[in-house]
C-alpha cells in the first residue's frame, strides 16, 4: 500500500473518530418519553395505559418479542393472574438485558385469550405495579388462542434506549 493511501486512511479514521460521540456523551442527553393524554379524550390511566407516547428523535428503539407466562423451566400455570404476573416479570428480565427501565417502554401490545372485564382488572393492576405513573401506550387484542395451548397472555414492548 502506498504511503499516500496510508495517510488518507489514517486521516479518515481520525476524522471518523472525532465525529462519533462516545457512549458517555450519548447518555448525557437524558432522554425521556413524553406521555400525552389529551383532556378531550377518555382518561386511560385508570386502565393502566396512556393515549400516546413520544420517543425523542435521538433515541434508539428496541422491540421486545411477546413474553408469555412461562417460568424459567417453560412451565405455565393454568391461572390467568399467575401467567400475567410471570409475563411481566419476563418482560422486566428482557428490559434488564437491554439495560432499560420500565419508564423507557413507549408501547405495549397485549394478547389475551378469551378476554373479559375480570381479566382487565388483573392487567391494569400488573401494569400499574410495573410502570407506576409512566404508563406506556398500550393496545389489548383479544384472541381465541396463542402459540402454546395453555398460554393465556402475552405482552410485547417497544422500548426507547438511551
Amino acid at each position: 500500500m502506498s504511503r499516500a493511501i496510508k495517510h488518507l486512511l489514517i486521516g479518515g479514521l481520525i476524522i471518523m473518530t472525532i465525529a462519533v460521540p462516545n457512549a458517555a456523551t450519548a447518555n448525557k442527553k437524558n432522554l425521556e418519553l413524553t406521555i400525552v393524554n389529551p383532556k378531550n379524550l377518555y382518561d386511560p390511566t385508570p386502565n393502566g395505559y396512556s393515549t400516546a407516547v413520544i420517543v425523542p428523535r435521538e433515541a434508539r428503539v428496541a422491540y421486545i418479542s411477546g413474553q408469555g407466562g412461562q417460568d424459567s423451566t417453560g412451565a405455565l400455570s393454568p391461572d390467568f393472574a399467575v401467567q400475567v404476573k410471570q409475563a411481566y416479570a419476563n418482560l422486566r428480565t428482557a428490559l434488564d438485558a437491554l439495560g432499560a427501565r420500565p419508564d423507557q417502554v413507549a408501547k405495549l401490545t397485549v394478547f389475551v385469550v378469551d378476554h373479559d372485564m375480570s381479566k382487565l382488572e388483573v392487567l391494569s393492576r400488573n401494569v400499574k405495579e410495573m410502570f407506576g405513573g409512566a404508563l406506556p401506550a398500550q393496545t389489548l387484542i383479544p384472541v381465541p388462542k396463542l402459540a402454546i395451548d395453555p398460554m393465556l397472555f402475552e405482552v410485547e414492548a417497544v422500548v426507547m434506549l438511551d
